[in-house]
């Protein structure tokens, strides 16, 4: 499974992760050791510029369920497979 670095704040996300096997880790660690991440969204950079951290995939959880982030997880790493 994957290694997924997921914003402290998203407890149940990670739960899920977890449950499905993928390995979690905290978002402010090893970012180039991460196959995806997963943030909130609720700290939106309101000038809209951003510097890339990380060439994993990154997925804005806001408004979606833990189920809902977990397929997203699992389709970035199979596309990434691919």
């Amino acid at each position: 499974m994957a290694r997924v670095a997921v914003e402290n704040s998203l407890n149940n996300v990670k739960d899920a992760l977890r449950n499905n096997g993928h390995e979690v880790m905290d978002l402010s660690g090893g970012l180039d050791a991460c196959d995806c991440c997963v943030i909130s969204g609720e700290d939106k950079n309101m000038m809209g510029m951003a510097d890339r951290a990380t060439m994993a995939s990154v997925i804005n959880a806001q408004g979606m369920t833990a189920d809902e982030v977990l397929r997203r997880v699992d389709e970035s790493v199979r596309q990434a497979q691919d």
